[in-house]
């Protein structure tokens, strides 16, 4: 009996809490978002199989010496992940339709309005006693409204580290969840009629803009906000790799093996954080509202700005693109796209929104040299 005891009371069904049983419920909800409705997969499988992991007594992968435990510590806490990710993501991307339609680049810098407003709401709420933020506290969870994860997680790691598990999880659920937030808010603040605007073919952009642009981005943007070099170094470095056409085998390194190699750690190292001690909390809760707010103001930002701007344009803009102006890339280009074709099935705006959508990676990059910044005690 004795043996039985032992083995029972050694057994995770007899050391399960219920806070790890709702956590492993929620981490089997990230799952099945992520392989039965196609959710963002690459993001939600690991940070969903990291976090059934980090809830499985007795297993302590998850706590001090434990493989998880590890790929946050060197990875994320860091910042070594967001980095090297954002190295991937410039490798990806293509400037040519922001170079082709730069007014596009107001629609990125006017997304990111949602980040600022959520700062302020958290700080708002901190003073009048209804949660207790600091205000780097309130910088970090403010990112989220930028729907870049690997920002939020380098702004977190180096503002609000204790924040940094529920603050990755709410960034990166948000990327996910873009399809189902985001068209609601653009019907409510367009008409059919302008969501029909047909945009012209876009001109084509020399090698020579490719090459050229993210050396004068780094450069200005650096110099005038050297917090923001990190991050804009490091995306600006992954493009002009891409571009440049003479380090291809680099460029292909770093845009699929190297970044899907990271992509899994850092999945794993958030998921790590989902456990019930941390997560089950009411300020957990008031961060993930504080980010569906600032991810809504967001895109409604970036569409309100569009509108705005058709007011002084000869050639209007279709204001769906404005939503792309958060940096969750391409996801929220290609819903703007989708949204385009139910009102006008030959409308193709996909090209269109890549313009504002990759100006949204660059704004959420300057918010976040901005913000660390200045909440940084010189």
């Amino acid at each position: 009996m004795d043996v039985l005891d032992h083995l029972w009371s050694g057994s995770g069904i007899a050391q399960l809490s219920l806070g790890q049983g709702v956590m492993i419920s929620i981490s089997l909800g990230l799952l099945y978002l992520a392989i039965a409705r196609k959710f963002e997969p690459l993001l939600l499988v690991t940070i969903g199989f990291g976090g059934l992991l980090s809830n499985i007594p007795g297993a302590d992968i998850a706590s001090e010496g434990g493989l998880l435990y590890l790929i946050y510590g060197v990875g994320i806490e860091t910042g070594a992940f967001p980095l090297i990710i954002f190295m991937g993501v410039g490798a990806m991307t293509d400037f040519g339709p922001l170079l082709a339609n730069p007014k596009t680049l107001f629609l990125g810098a006017a997304a990111q309005f949602g980040i600022f407003a959520t700062l302020l709401g958290a700080a708002g709420l901190s003073a009048a006693g209804i949660m207790d933020f600091s205000l780097r506290q309130a910088a970090a969870i403010g990112i989220i409204g930028g729907a870049d994860g690997p920002t939020a997680i380098f702004v977190a790691g180096k503002l609000a580290p204790e924040l940094l598990g529920a603050i990755a999880i709410a960034a990166y659920s948000y990327m996910a969840l873009v399809p189902i937030i985001q068209p609601p808010i653009m019907r409510a603040l367009t008409t059919e009629t302008e969501r029909a605007i047909v945009m012209v073919q876009l001109r084509e952009v020399s090698t020579l803009e490719k090459i050229m642009f993210p050396l004068l981005l780094l450069v200005l943007v650096a110099l005038l906000l050297p917090s923001a070099a990190p991050l804009l170094g490091m995306f600006c470095f992954g493009n002009l790799m891409r571009e440049c056409g003479v380090v291809e085998r680099l460029a292909d390194t770093t845009r699929n093996a190297l970044i899907n190699i990271v992509t899994i750690f850092l999945g794993l190292g958030v998921g790590s954080k989902l456990d019930a001690a941390s997560f089950l909390t009411p300020q957990t809760l008031g961060i993930l509202a504080l980010g569906m707010v600032a991810f809504a103001i967001g895109t409604a930002s970036g569409v309100l700005m569009a509108k705005i701007m058709n007011f002084f344009l000869a050639k209007p803009i279709n204001p769906l693109i404005g939503a792309a102006g958060v940096s969750a890339v391409p996801m929220a280009a290609r819903v703007a796209n989708k949204v385009g074709l139910e009102a006008n099935p030959q409308n193709y705006l996909l090209m269109h929104a890549m313009g504002p959508n990759v100006a949204g990676v660059i704004g959420s990059a300057v918010a976040a040299g901005l913000m660390i910044m200045l909440t940084t005690n010189p």
